[in-house]
C-alpha cells in the first residue's frame, strides 16, 4: 500500500497559506460582486476588483512557491519569496480593500509598499529558480 510522504514544514506552511489566501480571494470577489456592487461608487468598485485580481494571482504564486518548496525544502530564497508575497497580499490588496470600504484615500499610500513586496517576491523567486 502506497503512503504519501509527509510534506516538509516549509511546504506545508506555504501551501496552507496559499490555500487560505485563495479561499479568501474567492470570498472577497464574491462579496464585491454581490454585496458591494450596489453600495460602492464605480471608482471604488474598480479599486476592490483590482485588489481581488492581485489577491488571486499572488495566492497562486504562493502556491507555486509551496510546490517548489516540496523539491527544495532548504531554499532560503523560496522562503523569502513566499513571505514577500504574503506581505504584498496584506499591504497591496489589504490597503485597497480598506480604501474601497472606507473611502479613506490616505490608505492608498500603503499600496505601493505592497506592490514593491510583490515585485521583490517575484525577483527572489526568479533568483531561486535560476540558481542551483
Amino acid at each position: 500500500m502506497y503512503t504519501q510522504p509527509d510534506l516538509n514544514p516549509a511546504a506545508r506552511r506555504t501551501l496552507t497559506l496559499a490555500a487560505l489566501a485563495g479561499a479568501l480571494a474567492v470570498m472577497t470577489g464574491a462579496f464585491g460582486a454581490h454585496a458591494l456592487k450596489a453600495r460602492l461608487t464605480p471608482d471604488l468598485l474598480v479599486v476592490w476588483q483590482t485588489a481581488v485580481q492581485y489577491h488571486f494571482w499572488h495566492a497562486l504564486a504562493l502556491g507555486l512557491i509551496g510546490v517548489l518548496t516540496l523539491h527544495r525544502p532548504d531554499s532560503r530564497a523560496l522562503r523569502v519569496a513566499g513571505w514577500l508575497m504574503v506581505v504584498g497580499l496584506l499591504l497591496f490588496s489589504g490597503s485597497l480593500y480598506a480604501l474601497a470600504l472606507t473611502g479613506l484615500r490616505g490608505l492608498g499610500a500603503v499600496t505601493p509598499l505592497g506592490g514593491l513586496a510583490f515585485i521583490a517576491g517575484w525577483l527572489v523567486l526568479a533568483w531561486a529558480a535560476w540558481r542551483r
